[in-house]
């Protein structure tokens, strides 16, 4: 991944001032309002020709609601005559064909390893259905996401927004109590994006360790504790996050993608060395177990911190949407793949499958799994770098970083901060190592809210005072659906997480395994106990 995308990816999690375009910055400077304070988006009272609503003569007869305007109306001058494609100044642009491979890159990771466990607690006929819906309402989210952000940018004049200041935006102009809560909404996103990022760091050390460990004992013998490797990592994880300029990482990134597209052709291999059967499989679990499932793909199959980066470094970022563009093409794919690879890793390993396949892999008697798991470890803890990067980004550059502009140690602190970043995600990897339970919980627990529920949010805010009464209604009953939806999983994915962890590390009986009934076939002896 170029180190352009990469470096986006921070300024697109924050509203860090000094990475954000040089026009616009030209443009806060010519203005009398006074210093530049944030670049992503100006208050209204800078807007003399703001689009803010006026409850005018424009009211259509019959109608209470306020006069439709309609963003992508080509005659509507006064909308149109601000494009904020056009006025995007971009370094080094990326092609529709680059980008589509980044979004690809962003999506394929720990997540799709460990789709086979998630089919074993769905069952396959449920989780391939509930892989390809997830993922639709995953594509139209994003979709609604976007298009927010573009009609804000319009609005504001600014050629972009990050996914904090569209939120911060969108409740500005929205209802009266919204706009009461727009102050805090950047914090609110960055708690999120935060857990988020902290928790797939916590993922990538489970998962290397859980790797190395796993190498270790079946094909050299040495017993040893995943805690234990976890102790060996630490220093090389700090080292590798101490680096401070991405481009250093850019070269062990490119063989990172190398080595995980050649060991997921292996993987591949080795699901289908013996053909999958449907023998012992069930075509749907318990439902209990919905939630673990949820939170696995949802976490699997959100890419939304690399949306908005790789949308706003397009060279012809019209193309990014569409029914033929870029983000369709790319997401229908990352489906596809999701689900062949917990499909038929499910057939194939049935209810034993790992919280990543490639602990499957039969590496006490074959090298070659050996290799691969040692590949896919090298691959992901070159990319804990990248992943804390994220989480760096908005720590340093929004709250530790600006309050120690003018100490004389200010470096030393940067390096504190990245170091108890490690330290933190090492430490919640040591008291919890189990790969699928972490997956599940940061799934539901954050991607229910980032990538569901706050993109529907902010389109309801940001269209509130410009659809007449009937557009507004249909709207907030549809946006209201996906909110209730990612709360809910948010809520439930969480509370089955955090209690299948504590019935882990505590020997009790789950209050859900105890309780539950299986309904999902009508009391179908198929279904495993």
């Amino acid at each position: 991944m170029p180190k352009n995308i990469l470096a986006e990816m921070g300024s697109q999690v924050g509203l860090t001032a000094a990475r954000q375009n040089k026009k616009e910055a030209e443009e806060w400077a010519r203005r009398p309002s006074g210093p530049m304070v944030n670049p992503s988006f100006e208050p209204d009272d800078f807007l003399p020709q703001s689009l803010s609503p006026v409850k005018d003569a424009k009211k259509q007869p019959g109608d209470k609601g306020i006069y439709l305007v309609n963003m992508r109306e080509k005659d509507l001058q006064d909308v149109e005559e601000y494009e904020p494609y056009d006025n995007r100044v971009v370094d080094h642009p990326t092609t529709n064909m680059e980008t589509l491979l980044h979004l690809l890159k962003g999506s394929l990771g720990t997540g799709i390893l460990a789709m086979p466990h998630a089919f074993a607690k769905s069952g396959y006929v449920v989780g391939a259905v509930g892989t390809l819906l997830i993922g639709i309402l995953c594509t139209y989210c994003i979709h609604v996401l976007i298009d927010s952000c573009y009609v804000l940018c319009k609005r504001r004049k600014v050629p972009s927004m990050t996914y904090t200041a569209a939120a911060e935006a969108a409740l500005s102009e929205g209802p009266d109590w919204c706009k009461a809560c727009a102050p805090y909404a950047a914090h609110v996103v960055n708690v999120f994006l935060l857990i988020y990022q902290i928790g797939t760091c916590c993922v990538y050390v489970v998962f290397v360790s859980e790797n190395i460990q796993f190498v270790l004992t079946k094909q050299f013998g040495i017993n040893v504790a995943v805690t234990e490797v976890m102790t060996y990592i630490l220093i090389p994880l700090v080292i590798i996050n101490w680096v401070r300029d991405l481009k250093y990482l850019a070269p062990f990134s490119a063989i990172a993608n190398a080595v995980t597209i050649v060991s997921f052709g292996i993987i591949l291999y080795y699901i289908f060395r013996e053909a999958p059967t449907l023998e012992g499989k069930v075509p749907a679990g318990k439902i209990g177990d919905f939630p673990l499932f949820f939170g696995t793909v949802l976490f699997a199959l959100e890419a939304i911190g690399v949306i908005l980066p790789l949308e706003n470094e397009m060279k012809t970022p019209k193309d990014f949407v569409g029914k033929f563009g870029v983000l369709n093409r790319a997401m229908i794919s990352i489906i596809i793949l999701y689900v062949g690879m917990g499909l038929f890793g499910y057939l194939q390993y049935g209810h034993d499958a790992a919280g990543s396949i490639t602990l499957n892999l039969p590496s006490e008697t074959e090298t070659l799994a050996s290799v691969v798991q040692c590949l896919l470890a090298f691959a992901i803890f070159i990319t804990h770098g990248l992943a804390c990067y994220v989480a760096i980004d908005i720590l340093w550059n929004e709250y530790v970083g600006v309050r120690l502009l003018h100490s004389n140690h200010r470096v030393l602190w940067e390096y504190l901060l990245r170091t108890v970043i490690v330290l933190l995600t090492f430490g919640i990897a040591a008291a919890v190592p189990e790969l699928d339970l972490f997956i599940s919980l940061f799934g539901a627990l954050c991607l229910s809210a980032l990538g569901l529920a706050f993109p529907a949010f902010i389109q309801s805010c940001t269209y509130w005072h410009y659809v007449s009464r009937s557009e507004r209604i249909r709207m907030i009953v549809k946006n209201a659906i996906v909110v209730v939806f990612g709360i809910l999983g948010l809520i439930v994915g969480t509370w089955t997480s955090l209690e299948a962890i504590i019935v882990k590390f505590s020997g009790h009986t789950s209050v859900l395994n105890a309780t539950d009934i299986d309904v999902s076939l009508a009391n179908d002896t198929s279904v495993m106990p």
